[in-house]
């Protein structure tokens, strides 16, 4: 199955656009969210040459050694800023008993791989957006780590954040309408959230073995999860039916998928089966 390529143009321009063609493309967002749980948009605001830029930067500071990389680890904060070393991350579907015994239900030819012990990747938390100028929760709303070395860090990571948290909006809001819900219904619950930007990396140097697991099954906690694009093939996701889908994004496109909470919001408002 071929997930579903929403363009955001006629959305972003909707003021010299007719409300039928935008308001449609709504409905497909609303859609695709529901039915399946991820879709591919293109958002004209970011660009394959931001994404290039963003990966580069990345793939630099991951190919660092263990130590320097390690200096900007944070546990004392649960790693909610900073790096995540490989082996702090715990997949789900390794400890959740109920979780295990209903992959094994699944076919066969859709089942997802065991991972035999914590993540092999490396993770780097950044915080984007404003914060709360009160809080209880101190380490959602820590301060940056940048590592010594890149100039360019802060503003690479936040142009490029600042991006995908656009997007994200635009497909918030288009949702909503597509539920027939007020445009800000979920943007407005968005609003000073702790929004992350966590880049992964992996040593296929050392983890290069066939069938190698560098991220568990899980699911995610948050609304919406986006993703760039990757130079690396390999990220499957299961859509809500159960089918399994080996992830292709095209050039200049990202990668958007539901979160426990959208699930929940769906379930409230529309008496949906959160399956």
């Amino acid at each position: 199955m071929e997930l579903a390529v929403i363009d955001l143009s006629p959305y972003l321009e909707s003021e010299s656009k007719s409300e039928s063609e935008w308001k449609e493309l709504c409905g497909e967002v609303s859609r695709s969210l529901r039915e399946t749980g991820a879709l591919l948009v293109k958002d004209p605001r970011c660009t394959a040459q931001d994404n290039d830029r963003f990966l580069d930067m990345m793939e630099n500071y991951f190919a660092s050694s263990s130590d320097f990389k390690r200096l900007h680890e944070r546990p004392q904060l649960h790693y909610q800023v900073g790096v995540t070393p490989e082996g702090v991350e715990v997949p789900r579907s390794l400890v959740d008993e109920e979780m295990q015994e209903k992959l094994k239900q699944m076919p066969k030819q859709v089942q997802p791989s065991t991972p035999k012990g914590p993540d092999c990747k490396w993770r780097y938390m950044w915080r984007v957006g404003p914060r709360p100028s009160k809080t209880r929760f101190q380490e959602l709303n820590a301060e940056p780590v940048v590592p010594e070395g890149f100039p360019e860090w802060k503003e690479t990571m936040d142009s490029w954040g600042y991006k995908m948290i656009s997007a994200i909006e635009a497909v918030a809001e288009m949702a909503a309408i597509g539920f027939g819900l007020p445009k800000d219904a979920f943007t407005s619950l968005m609003q000073q959230g702790p929004h992350l930007l966590a880049p992964t990396g992996s040593d296929l140097q050392r983890y290069g073995q066939e069938g190698t697991v560098f991220a568990g099954y899980h699911y995610d906690l948050n609304f919406l999860t986006i993703h760039g694009r990757s130079r690396f093939p390999g990220l499957n996701i299961w859509l809500r039916n159960g089918q399994k889908v080996e992830v292709k994004v095209p050039v200049g496109c990202l990668l958007i998928q539901t979160g426990k909470q959208v699930i929940i919001s769906v379930t409230i408002v529309l008496n949906d089966d959160p399956k």
